[in-house]
């Protein structure tokens, strides 16, 4: 049986924070204590520990897993919504980390890694493309 998962972009995600969602970042403890998201309602899981500790997550609360690139996120929001999390209150965050460090959205740790990748949110080829209208991640 295939879950379904909802996708938000960091810019999306931002909006979810602002009105008390949850962030649940799935990334190993290494991988956080070396670049973190700097922001408030935030808790660390590895998926690797998921299964044992998913159930102290609020069922009754809005939800945004992220990891570093959304692929270890993704696995952890379906796991939750076949648990019986809501999945209009479980979504993933497309991109994970590598978009928010793009979109210049607050972290704290080393973004060196990050700001060495070619392209970004709005590149073409590997040359940044700025859009005026808002999110370029898509809504």
């Amino acid at each position: 049986m295939q879950t379904f998962v909802n996708l938000i972009c960091p810019t999306k995600t931002q909006a979810w924070i602002k009105r008390g969602a949850l962030l649940v970042d799935v990334r190993e403890k290494t991988e956080v204590e070396k670049l973190a998201f700097d922001v408030p309602h935030i808790v660390n899981i590895p998926l690797t520990e998921f299964e044992e500790r998913f159930s102290s997550l609020p069922k009754d609360r809005e939800m945004v897993l992220v990891c570093h690139d959304s692929t270890r996120s993704l696995r952890a929001a379906a796991f939750l919504i076949h648990k019986g999390y809501d999945a209009e209150k479980v979504v993933n965050m497309k991109h994970g980390i590598i978009r928010w460090v793009q979109k210049g959205f607050p972290v704290s740790g080393d973004t060196t890694e990050i700001d060495d990748m070619p392209g970004g949110c709005c590149s073409t080829h590997g040359h940044e493309h700025k859009h005026n209208h808002g999110s370029c991640c898509g809504s």
